[in-house]
């Protein structure tokens, strides 16, 4: 069972970016952020055509989120809970059914926060918080999940190409840090980090001066896994070559596979 997330930063933008890489890559489940797209534009057909059914949370113009399955799955989350009405299209999670028992995929885009000095990091916070209390829901039945997305949160230095010019940024505060790493001491495992222990893992890379030739990137997009999931995980991996392509996203598809074959 592949499982994969990416961030595509308007997915009208990148159809087909995003066709050809479910053609060549056939995840059986993705999560996408910032698909900055209501129901009616997402491009639902496309992806259909492509073996796929969709759950969109979306919002015009801005955020949302989608989950993708080969699979049938049941829609067990439109938003995280805890949330308030109005609130900003950021989660969407669904069930599907393995020979190991029901996998859950929560897909997520967590706030910036910035500037810190404001209300944003303060929500980004709060948000996360109620992002623990869920993953503790989640635990407590003791089954196979992933929480997966763009969680906007560089866990440490060796997430950041720069860490010096990033010192006052929401993604690198200590708190954004701590509160990461309350959802890696709950038992979850940092799917990436589990392979690479070491060294630059980037799956972001700005528009801006240069980053993407430079190599100047970030590591915000993560797939944490339950101990259930984590007791599965065969492999990982980060589709860098999509940065490279015409009209890409800023972010790259970052995926896990998990053993679930009877």
């Amino acid at each position: 069972m592949k499982i994969a997330t990416w961030n595509v930063n308007s997915v009208r933008k990148r159809t087909g970016n995003l066709v050809s890489w479910l053609g060549e890559t056939q995840p059986d489940i993705v999560v996408l952020q910032e698909i900055k797209a209501q129901e009616p534009t997402f491009p639902t057909l496309e992806v259909e055509a492509a073996g796929y059914k969709c759950a969109i949370v979306g919002q015009k113009g801005f955020n949302g989120v989608a989950f993708l399955s080969r699979h049938a799955f049941d829609v067990t989350a439109r938003a995280l809970p805890g949330h308030v009405e109005d609130e900003p299209a950021r989660y969407v999670e669904g069930r599907v059914h393995t020979p190991h028992g029901p996998l859950t995929v929560g897909g997520l885009y967590l706030p910036n926060g910035n500037p810190i000095a404001t209300e944003k990091f303060t929500y980004k916070l709060a948000w996360m918080e109620r992002l623990l209390g869920h993953a503790r829901e989640l635990l407590a039945r003791e089954e196979m999940f992933v929480l997966c997305g763009d969680y906007n949160v560089c866990p440490t230095e060796m997430d950041v190409y720069d860490p010096k010019a990033f010192a006052n940024d929401a993604l690198c505060q200590p708190e954004s840090r701590a509160a990461f790493r309350k959802l890696l001491n709950l038992g979850l495992t940092d799917a990436v980090r589990a392979f690479h222990p070491d060294g630059e893992q980037y799956t972001f890379w700005d528009y801006q001066a240069g980053a993407w030739p430079k190599g100047h990137g970030l590591r915000i997009d993560h797939l944490l896994l339950s101990p259930q999931a984590a007791d599965r995980l065969t492999a990982v991996g980060i589709d860098k070559a999509e940065r490279g392509k015409t009209e890409p996203s800023d972010h790259v598809p970052v995926w896990c596979e998990l053993d679930v074959a009877a």
